[in-house]
């Protein structure tokens, strides 16, 4: 599984009030298999990381501004939630423009917990399968999503889960959908 990745460049969408297991978790495991990481956001310097939505949690280094990001540079796209981190991307018109044209060009695309929030507002959750945090799916159904309750949800190029709860099933999913893999449970549409 170490070299699983390897070439494979991953973007990570994230601003202030990124749950921060929701952001390292997953990136730990996309560089175990071997993948580069970048964190992409809407400020340079540093985003500020949570704990529960509630408790301060360190911070991360921005790797890049979103502004200047290009869907042709990345292989894949992560984006972790906490309610304050999406809720800043969806009205960012940079972040939902890629996040838009990522879904579009095909190439893999996870959301976790309240991550799904920017999926909604780029309008590419229409007619697919997805989960969430409780709090927003009503949100995906009123956006014409379909909503399951379950730990992963993989709809083509769309994965998506619950909490920090189902992150082990969610990182080896998306190692495995990140390297070109299929996955047990995965949704058709």
């Amino acid at each position: 599984m170490a070299e699983t990745l390897q070439g494979k460049r991953v973007a990570i969408l994230a601003a202030d009030g990124v749950e921060r297991v929701e952001l390292e978790k997953p990136r730990e495991a996309l560089e175990r298999a071997g993948a580069q990481t970048e964190v992409l956001s809407i400020h340079d310097g540093e985003i500020k990381a949570r704990k529960d939505d509630l408790d301060e949690a360190g911070t991360f280094t921005v790797d890049g501004l979103i502004a200047y990001a290009s869907v042709g540079d990345y292989d894949a796209l992560l984006l972790p939630g906490g309610t304050v981190n999406p809720d800043q991307l969806r009205v960012d018109k940079d972040a939902v423009s890629f996040v838009r044209d990522f879904v579009e060009s095909g190439k893999p695309v996870a959301a976790i917990c309240h991550g799904p929030w920017t999926l909604i507002e780029a309008g590419v959750v229409g007619g697919r399968t997805l989960t969430s945090f409780p709090s927003i799916r009503t949100d995906l159904r009123n956006a014409g999503a379909e909503v399951v309750d379950q730990d992963v949800v993989v709809d083509g190029n769309l994965i998506t889960s619950r909490s920090p709860d189902d992150l082990p099933a969610f990182c080896n999913t998306i190692v495995a959908k990140f390297a070109g893999n299929s996955t047990q449970g995965e949704v058709t549409s």
